[in-house]
């Protein structure tokens, strides 16, 4: 890129979560190969972010590519109302045979937000349809489930990024941070918070929503599986829905095909996204129970009242296909862990570091919580000075690599944040956490 493309980026492009007055450095990649994004300069960059949880085979994948190729000569996109073929046909049929087989209705959408959207919107109908309306929903603290107004309204409504719309939000229920975390002995009353809000409200709850085990952009937590059972056995008890959110954790992230199978829960309604076409397109897709898309089908609407322009896509479609069938062999399973295991080993010693809090590793994710606010500008050109594509948030330096990433470029991420913690610079001591 050249020196006006990026003065025009800076003074016209909007990038999510940036200042237009003040905007944070961007970096202009100009290809991508591998687990390796190529700067405009030739430096190449080793990607510990998967571009958001979504390229978990990493970038230019022959196989992704030369299935949208194909694809791409036949149409790229046609509506999907009155309309199907191919690609969707046969997306559906894989996700429905890799998927819990309860889960068998498969509705295709363009992101995860929208999912989240189409998650809600099919419980708050199903109840409509069932003669008895409610409109709450039961969510987590910490959560995150996107920037579409429905996502907000069950997403963190004090700590999150969309405190600021609370206004205009509708008002839902919250359980507290989960105090039990992943690894640690469940005791008696943990679940205490979880069985008394069910008990105060359940006549007016449509769904509980929760991102299974990791709670992603709302810091990065790791919950004790046990909060899944609790959840589903409490909603079935009550006849509640339960939403399971896994556009970050599915297809194999934590070391489980789902995050809801540490717990071994199905939950009634199924959220993917992101890695799901391997993150070459953006596309989505909301599962749920035959009774359940029955129920509203029969109703007096008479159908699922959602559509989305994209819906679909054959494109996409393809991509995704092509992403599911690079994990039939299993081998993500033996990445994944290999994965776990090097994070574990090189990032559970910064514990003792004075700037960090808490080190957790879960599957392929690692996330190094430290005691201030990190200067998100001067960290990330530190980052990208030293070789490595790592985005930091808040007091959370964390990586999600592709799974395909080399044990040697691995350590190099893993040598990068230990280093880091070095420079005060890097941290806001203005802003203790």
């Amino acid at each position: 890129m050249q020196t006006d493309d990026l003065d025009f980026d800076r003074r016209h492009v909007w990038h999510p979560y940036t200042s237009m007055t003040k905007p944070l450095p961007t970096y202009p990649i100009v290809s991508a190969n591998g687990y390796q994004l190529i700067l405009g300069d030739g430096r190449r960059l080793i990607d510990g972010m998967s571009s958001w949880w979504a390229a978990i085979h990493g970038y230019n994948h022959p196989v992704i590519n030369q299935a949208m190729h194909s694809q791409i000569s036949k149409m790229s996109h046609v509506m999907f109302g009155g309309i199907t073929h191919p690609p969707a046909v046969e997306l559906c049929r894989r996700l429905v045979a890799s998927m819990p087989s309860d889960l068998e209705c498969v509705f295709l959408a363009d992101s995860g937000s929208v999912a989240i959207e189409v998650a809600m919107k099919m419980a708050l109908q199903y109840w409509q349809a069932s003669g008895h309306p409610r409109r709450e929903f039961l969510a987590l603290r910490q959560g995150y489930h996107g920037d579409t107004f429905g996502a907000m309204s069950v997403s963190d409504p004090i700590n999150s990024m969309h405190s600021m719309y609370s206004s205009y939000l509708p008002i839902n229920r919250f359980v507290n941070t989960l105090a039990r975390r992943f690894g640690e002995t469940w005791q008696t009353g943990d679940d205490a918070e979880f069985t008394a809000l069910f008990s105060l409200y359940h006549n007016t709850l449509a769904a509980v929503i929760m991102e299974p085990i990791v709670q992603g952009a709302g810091g990065m937590y790791f919950y004790h599986p046990e909060y899944l059972r609790v959840a589903r056995t409490l909603c079935d008890q009550y006849g509640i829905l339960l939403i399971a959110d896994e556009i970050a954790t599915g297809f194999g992230r934590t070391g489980k095909w789902l995050a809801c199978n540490h717990a071994n829960i199905i939950p009634d309604i199924l959220c993917l996204g992101k890695a799901l076409t391997g993150g070459t397109l953006t596309l989505s897709a909301t599962l749920t129970r035959r009774h359940i898309a029955e129920i509203i089908s029969d109703s007096d609407a008479g159908c699922f009242m959602h559509g989305p322009t994209f819906m679909g896509n054959p494109l996409a479609c393809t991509a995704a296909i092509a992403s599911l069938s690079l994990l039939e062999d299993k081998e993500w399973y033996h990445r994944v862990m290999a994965i776990s295991s090097q994070l574990s080993s090189g990032l559970l010693p910064l514990v003792d570091h004075p700037n960090v809090r808490e080190v957790r590793v879960l599957g392929a994710i690692g996330v190094v919580e430290v005691t201030r606010v990190v200067n998100i500008s001067l960290l990330q050109n530190w980052f990208v000075e030293h070789g490595v594509w790592i985005r930091p948030f808040r007091n959370l330096i964390y990586v999600i690599p592709p799974y395909i990433i080399s044990s040697e470029s691995l350590a190099q991420l893993i040598n990068a944040i230990a280093s880091s913690l070095d420079y005060p610079e890097h941290f806001d001591s203005s802003i203790p956490i």
